[in-house]
C-alpha cells in the first residue's frame, strides 16, 4: 500500500533556484528508505515537501492518498514526523515529560490517555527513567531520543529523520539506529536523509539517490552499491565493506557484492574452506 506519492513534483525557491525537478517516488507503507546525494542534491526540499513546511511548485505530494496541500498543519503532523538534524531546535521545555507531552496536548489529547501516549512513547525508545530530566542537560543520544519521541507521540506512522546520527560517536550511532530499525519493524515507514553510507547498507532496503535535484537511483540498497559509476556522479563513495567485498569477488569474476561487516567476514570463510 502507498503512503507517499509524489507525482512530477518540482520545487522553484523565490529566488530563481530551481531545487527538485520532475520527482516521481512512491514510497510503501513499512519501508525503510534512505536518501542520499551530494550537499545541494535536494535531500532536505525533498523532505520539507513531504512535511508540508513547502508547498510544490509543480506537481504534487500525497500523503495517505490525499495531496498535501488538503492537510492543514497541525493534520498533517499527525501523519508525517520530521525529526531534524539538530535535536536543540525541537526541544525547549523544562522536563522530558513535558516536551514529548506539549505536541499531544496541542491537539487536544488530555488526562490518562495523554498520560499513557507519553510513557509509551518513553519506552519504545528507551528514555523512560529520564522522564524529570531538563532535556539541554541529557547527553547527545538521550536528546536525539527525545527529539524521536516528540514526534513519534503525536502517533504518526511516517518518520523521515534528518542526519538521526549526526554528531554521535560509534556506539551512539548503531544504538540510534537500532531504535528506528526496531520502530520500522514496528509498522512505522522511515525516511533518512544520511551520509553516513554504512549506515545506509546496514540498515535501508530502499536507496533513493538525489543529483542536482533529480532521481539518480532508486533501487535496493545492494544494487544501488552495486553502481559506483553512477554514485560518482553525486560524489557518493560506496562504504568500505562494499569496495572490500568487490575486490574479494573480482578475481572470480562476480559483480556480487557485501554490505555488512558480518556478511564480509562469512564471505572471507567460505572463500577460505
Amino acid at each position: 500500500m502507498s503512503i507517499i506519492d509524489i507525482k512530477n513534483m518540482s520545487y522553484v525557491y523565490p529566488s530563481g533556484q530551481r531545487a527538485l525537478r520532475s520527482i516521481d517516488i512512491n514510497i510503501g507503507e513499512g519501508e525503510f528508505v534512505a536518501v542520499i546525494g551530494q550537499n545541494g542534491a535536494g535531500k532536505s526540499t525533498l523532505m520539507k515537501t513531504m512535511t508540508g513546511l513547502l508547498k510544490p511548485t509543480e506537481g504534487e505530494v500525497c500523503i495517505e492518498g490525499k495531496g498535501s496541500d488538503e492537510y492543514t498543519m497541525a493534520r498533517l503532523s499527525t501523519r508525517v514526523g520530521y525529526v531534524l538534524q539538530n535535536p536543540d531546535r525541537q526541544l525547549f521545555s523544562n522536563t522530558v515529560r513535558e516536551e514529548i507531552a506539549f505536541g499531544p496536548r496541542n491537539l487536544g489529547v488530555t488526562g490518562e490517555e495523554l498520560e499513557k501516549r507519553v510513557d509509551e512513547t518513553m519506552k519504545s525508545v528507551g528514555i523512560g527513567h529520564l522522564a524529570e530530566e531538563y532535556p539541554p542537560s541529557l547527553s547527545k543520544g538521550d536528546r536525539a531520543r527525545v527529539a524521536i519521541a516528540s514526534v513519534m507521540a503525536m502517533n504518526t506512522k511516517i518518520l523521515i529523520l534528518d542526519e538521526p546520527t549526526g554528531g554521535q560517536d560509534f556506539e551512539g550511532r548503531y544504538q540510534i539506529m537500532d531504535i528506528v530499525r526496531e520502530l520500522n519493524r514496528q509498522g512505522y515507514t522511515i525516511i533518512i536523509v544520511t551520509h553516513a553510507m554504512s549506515l545506509v547498507a546496514e540498515y535501508a532496503g530502499r536507496v533513493i539517490v538525489l543529483c542536482e535535484g533529480e532521481v539518480l537511483i532508486d533501487s535496493d540498497s545492494r544494487s544501488v552499491f552495486s553502481r559506483p559509476d553512477l554514485l560518482r556522479q553525486t560524489f557518493i563513495c560506496p562504504p568500505q565493506v562494499v569496495e572490500l567485498s568487490r575486490e574479494l569477488y573480482r578475481e572470480s569474476g562476480s559483480t556480487a557484492i557485501e554490505l555488512t561487516v558480518d556478511d564480509l567476514a562469512d564471505a572471507i570463510l567460505r572463500k577460505m574452506q
